[in-house]
C-alpha cells in the first residue's frame, strides 16, 4: 500500500484496493477522497465503512482542478480530523491531484500554501506540488480559503 503520512491525521497516496481498507480503518483513517476522474473506488462493505468522497477532477494544465471541488473536500475532511480520525487523499500515482487536495486540507488548518506544500514535499518523495498548474491551484485556494472560511466551513 502507498500511503505517505503528512501529518497524523492526513495521508497521501496512491488509489487503495479495497482489500486494503482494513489496513486504512487499522491505521484510523475514517474518510478517503478519490480525486480521479476516470475511476471510482468501490464503497467500504464494512459494519463501520470507511466515508469515500469522490471529487472527480484531472491532472491536466487545461483542465485545471476546481476550487469548488478542493473546498467541497475540505469541508467534508475536517470535521474528520476534529472528531479524531484520518483522511487519505488519492489519486492515480499520488503526485498532483492529491497533493493538491493534501494542500488545501493543510491551508484550512491554518497553514500558508507554501508551508504546506513543502511538508507534504518533505513526508512524501514523488508529490510535485511545485508543478506549474497543481501550485497555481494550491496558491488559488490559500486566496479563496482566506476570503471564503466562513462560508466553507460551517
Amino acid at each position: 500500500m502507498d500511503a505517505s503520512p503528512i501529518t497524523p491525521a492526513l495521508l497521501i497516496g496512491v488509489t487503495p484496493r479495497p482489500a486494503e481498507y482494513d489496513t486504512l480503518r487499522q491505521m484510523g483513517v475514517r474518510m478517503i477522497i478519490n480525486m480521479r476522474h476516470e475511476q471510482a473506488i468501490p464503497p467500504d462493505g464494512h459494519d463501520d465503512p470507511l466515508e469515500i468522497l469522490w471529487l472527480r477532477t484531472h491532472d491536466n494544465p487545461f483542465i485545471p482542478i476546481p476550487i469548488p471541488a478542493l473546498a467541497e473536500g475540505v469541508r467534508r475532511a475536517l470535521p474528520v480530523i476534529t472528531g479524531g480520525g484520518k483522511v487519505f487523499v488519492h489519486c492515480a500515482y499520488g503526485r498532483h491531484r492529491s497533493v493538491a487536495m493534501g494542500a488545501a486540507i493543510l491551508i484550512a488548518q491554518g497553514y500558508e500554501a507554501q508551508a504546506a506544500m513543502q511538508l507534504i514535499k518533505e513526508k512524501r518523495r514523488v508529490a510535485d506540488p511545485g508543478l506549474f498548474y497543481i501550485r497555481w491551484r494550491i496558491e488559488k485556494f490559500y486566496t479563496y480559503w482566506q476570503e471564503n472560511k466562513k462560508e466553507i466551513y460551517q
